[in-house]
């Protein structure tokens, strides 16, 4: 019977694969008028069709036969299904970088799924994603800098490093000198993706509904939407120059307290082009890397608070988020302006990369959003579940949706005890939440859950962030400060101190008139 039911199930999927085949070849016509182009794509994306066509089969019946038969719950299907994740997340690894581009962007969000699938995959795609990203050849840089400045690198900077000091999903970055003598840093665009960007985009569409149809518990089409809706802005390098001086201005104006502390890479615009860009190289140390961060002279500690106040800032006050906040986009050296204590201590700066994608969030969003973090922090179960139905989460997913934000089990995020926001990191916690997401998100799809994980959640990936941050860094707690916007009538303003041990919570509510306010302690 099983062995019938797998059979049926093969059959649809190779009819389904021709659908598949089909639509994409559409697309690869449609994204280049070029000949030569067109008969590039013809002879690449077959073969990657192939190979997502075989590995998203592979992986779903690996599941559907190692499982099969297996008692839920039992040892022997926890055993067995940890080693079918084990091998299904390295051929999804494998797959990401023989087909590059987005792919690897693919691979790098479901690196930073904490807590949300299973961890086999979390640690496959988060060990490689990040720094072993494939390389074009100096040739291909070359291609791509006569198309878009009309010379080779080595006639438009007086020095250019052929080999990159880093290569990512999209870009890769070399080191240079301008004629006038700076050091500065330029990002290519691989030369494949704007070619494959549309292909590959279709092709990934058709596999992941092909095998939702086959597979109702395989739903990864949000993945395809918020692929549809960042990929375009994240291949235009001159959206990321203008968001990063749009960022530092907002910080400027509107968070001007801090606003030194904070600083982004200046563009050197004549240089610069939609796959070309070319920025100050600055010196740092990533934000995760603890010993770096103390031979500058400058305490982790200080580090998270910055890290957590910077993007608070950015999601309650300017509504403009950073939506890659990972290790490898942050950077750290000490305050310019800075001079050493007397115990040879300085002040952090944190220095923001790779601004190609960023979130706006209307008033009112951010607002509710803030609303939401403050019931969180009170274990509010009312208001909570208030402010997520405000925020989209609908009626019945308002717990998932309050999960997903903290990273912890309904039955954690509503307990009144002092400690509940304490991030443990425990087995049971990360399996009940998984379990939570497996039960309620992915029957659903991301369509229900969607619009507030997709307008608001990608600057909650900052949070996430920030729990990387705490179990990178040596010292027992991470800040999470939490600002709203001033609204109407109250500006709510708190922190929170978290440790294994004990949560200090203060603040203060400021009642806001025209002229004046009355300032009341809190807690």
């Amino acid at each position: 019977m099983a062995t019938r039911s797998l059979r049926r199930s093969g059959l649809k999927l190779a009819a389904a694969t021709t659908a598949v085949f089909g639509g994409a070849a559409a697309a690869t016509v449609a994204v280049s008028d070029d000949p030569s182009t067109v008969l590039k794509l013809y002879t690449a994306v077959p073969v990657r069709l192939i190979r997502d066509s075989i590995t998203a089969a592979s992986i779903a019946f690996d599941y559907e036969y190692s499982l099969w038969g297996l008692a839920e719950g039992s040892i022997e299907r926890s055993s067995v299904k940890h080693e079918v994740h084990l091998r299904s997340a390295r051929k999804l690894q494998e797959l990401c970088f023989k087909n590059g581009g987005i792919y690897i962007k693919i691979g790098q969000h479901i690196g930073q799924l904490e807590y949300l699938v299973p961890q086999e995959y979390v640690q496959t795609m988060r060990e490689s994603m990040l720094n072993k990203c494939p390389v074009s050849s100096y040739d291909q840089v070359c291609e791509v800098f006569k198309k878009e400045l009309g010379e080779t690198p080595d006639k438009i900077f007086s020095e250019f490093d052929p080999v990159p000091i880093a290569s990512a999903s999209l870009a890769q970055v070399h080191v240079a000198s301008t004629h006038d003598g700076q050091k500065v840093a330029v990002k290519v665009q691989h030369t494949h993706m704007t070619d494959t960007a549309a292909a590959d985009q279709a092709s990934v569409e058709l596999i992941v509904n092909t095998l939702h149809q086959f597979f109702p518990s395989f739903d990864y089409r949000w993945l395809v939407d918020e692929i549809a809706e960042s990929l375009p802005k994240e291949l235009d390098f001159l959206v990321e120059a203008k968001n990063s001086e749009k960022c530092l201005y907002n910080f400027r104006k509107l968070s001007p307290r801090i606003a030194d502390y904070i600083y982004a890479p200046k563009v050197h615009w004549n240089l610069s082009s939609s796959k070309l860009l070319t920025m100050e190289f600055i010196d740092g140390v990533q934000v995760n890397d603890v010993k770096g961060i103390r031979r500058l002279g400058v305490q982790p500690n200080d580090v998270a608070k910055l890290v957590s106040q910077a993007f608070a800032e950015m999601m309650f006050r300017h509504g403009f988020v950073h939506c890659d906040p990972h290790e490898a986009n942050l950077l750290v050296r000490p305050l310019p302006s800075s001079r050493k204590t007397i115990l040879g201590k300085r002040k952090p700066q944190l220095i923001l990369l790779d601004h190609g994608l960023y979130k706006d969030l209307d008033f009112q969003t951010r607002t509710n959003y803030a609303a939401l973090w403050k019931a969180l922090v009170f274990a509010d179960a009312k208001a909570i579940k208030e402010n997520s139905v405000k925020l989209g989460a609908g009626e019945d997913l308002y717990a998932l949706f309050a999960g997903i934000l903290t990273m912890r089990p309904w039955n954690r995020v509503v307990d009144p005890a002092a400690d509940h926001l304490v991030i443990q990191g425990n087995e049971s916690d990360r399996s009940e939440l998984q379990l939570d997401f497996l039960q309620c998100w992915l029957p659903c799809g991301f369509y229900d859950l969607g619009k507030p994980l997709l307008s608001e959640t990608e600057e909650s990936s900052t949070r996430t962030e920030l729990h990387w941050m705490q179990e990178m860094f040596s010292f027992p707690h991470c800040i999470l400060r939490v600002q709203t916007i001033k609204y109407q009538f109250i500006q709510f303003h708190f922190f929170v101190l978290i440790n294994k041990y004990d949560l200090y919570l203060g603040g203060f509510v400021i009642f806001k008139s025209s002229g004046s306010a009355r300032a009341k302690r809190g807690v």
